[in-house]
């Protein structure tokens, strides 16, 4: 079955058109600076990659433009519109309203529309590209993959917060988590990798990129995750702050004369390993920076990875034991000095690190040795393909 991804930004439309009877990507490529001007990027696997430089007025010009090129007689890869038998939307949040992936129907959109407070910047592109591929496609299934749902199967302990309870009953105030997609695919990659039962296995996955978090799997589903109502929350990340005490808002609010829109963007875009090291947000720089003898970069680093141990270390405990840790994301993937320095924290565990293995980027790795007591995977992580077979499993 072909299957067309699309995820949505507020100016930016990514894409895929993937087999998924192969798991073969066909085309992947991007609409960006939509309502601006607009550039299409089309790259398909056994071509060419092409930009054009037509304009992009709004999300469903652009959603043409990327059928038109799919479909061109020179350079598309399939010959009519009829090839795609389904679309995949991600989806940032559905409230407490679906525990996994949905068909989208005009109930859906209206869900969707009423937790757009919870993702104000994301929620409405996503609408926007349903919209638009509904407007083209009306007879092609359409599915809603969530990167929340995922969480949805958290107890109550875990997700709900020490505050009112009233903030919950009534707003809705909770843990929500994020990175689901990547959660889901990785830990079921993790399980079939390492040779686990589904049904009796305990996973920690660490999604560690510019946004980061990590996720407790009990038997093939998400316990407990270290994002909360808002990807703030959690880890220390490239530019956001991570878990802080709520105090420091009001006093730093005080100090600079800011409102509390100020501050809040200062934990979301001036914090993280970019505040602590005044470097930059990305691994690359830090290494670069502490090789130098930048002693905030090694900081920045250092906390970095302190911060994922202790979020092991509680998960590990939550459940009782791990059987399997796995890395993920772009530092996750790549950089072995980060996960070594990660795993150095779990002797405890009787985790034992291959030096060699890990020192592998970019594939699907047991970077643990023969006789290391938790298995330790390095896993590329691929939320196009999740979203792809989430989508064939609804509408086949």
């Amino acid at each position: 079955m072909k299957v067309l991804v699309i995820n949505c930004g507020s100016s930016s439309l990514k894409y895929q058109l993937i087999e998924t009877d192969t798991e073969a990507v066909l085309v992947s490529g991007l609409c960006e600076r939509i309502g601006i001007d607009g550039r299409l990027v089309y790259k398909p696997a056994n071509g060419e990659k092409r930009i054009f430089d037509d304009p992009l007025p709004d999300h469903k010009v652009g959603v043409s433009n990327v059928i038109a090129a799919l479909t061109n007689p020179e350079y598309g890869v399939i010959k009519d519109l009829s090839e795609i038998e389904a679309v995949g939307h991600r989806v940032l949040h559905c409230g407490e309203a679906f525990k996994e992936s949905v068909l989208i129907n005009d109930e859906v959109i209206n869900i969707i529309e009423g937790v757009t407070e919870f993702g104000p910047l994301h929620i409405p592109a996503n609408l926007i590209g349903i919209r638009a591929c509904r407007a083209l496609m009306p007879d092609v299934p359409q599915v809603a993959v969530f990167d929340t749902s995922f969480h949805m199967t958290m107890p109550k302990k875990a997700y709900v917060y020490a505050i009112p309870y009233k903030y919950y009953e009534e707003y809705r105030v909770r843990r929500y988590g994020f990175h689901g997609t990547s959660h889901s695919y990785v830990s079921k990659r993790c399980i079939e990798l390492a040779g686990l039962d589904k049904d009796n296995s305990k996973v920690i996955v660490c999604h560690l990129g510019n946004g980061a978090s990590v996720t407790a799997v009990l038997n093939g589903k998400s316990v407990d995750t270290s994002m909360g109502l808002s990807p703030l929350e959690g880890l220390v990340m490239g530019t956001r702050s991570g878990d802080i005490d709520p105090a420091c808002l009001e006093f730093i609010a005080k100090k600079e004369g800011f409102t509390l829109p100020e501050m809040v963007n200062v934990l979301n875009k001036k914090s993280g390993v970019f505040g602590v090291s005044g470097v930059s947000s990305d691994f690359r720089d830090l290494d670069a920076a502490a090789k130098e003898g930048n002693e905030r970069a090694i900081l920045a680093r250092e906390m970095f990875c302190y911060r994922v141990a202790k979020y092991v270390g509680a998960y590990a405990a939550a459940m009782n034991g791990v059987d399997a840790i796995a890395f993920t994301a772009g530092v996750g993937e790549n950089d072995g000095k980060v996960r070594k320095m990660i795993c150095d924290y779990f002797g405890y565990l009787g985790v034992k690190v291959d030096d060699e293995k890990n020192a592998i980027r970019g594939e699907e790795v047991m970077i643990s040795t023969a006789d290391s007591k938790v298995k330790v995977l390095a896993i590329p992580t691929n939320e196009e393909l999740a979203i792809a077979q989430e989508t064939v499993a609804l509408v086949k």
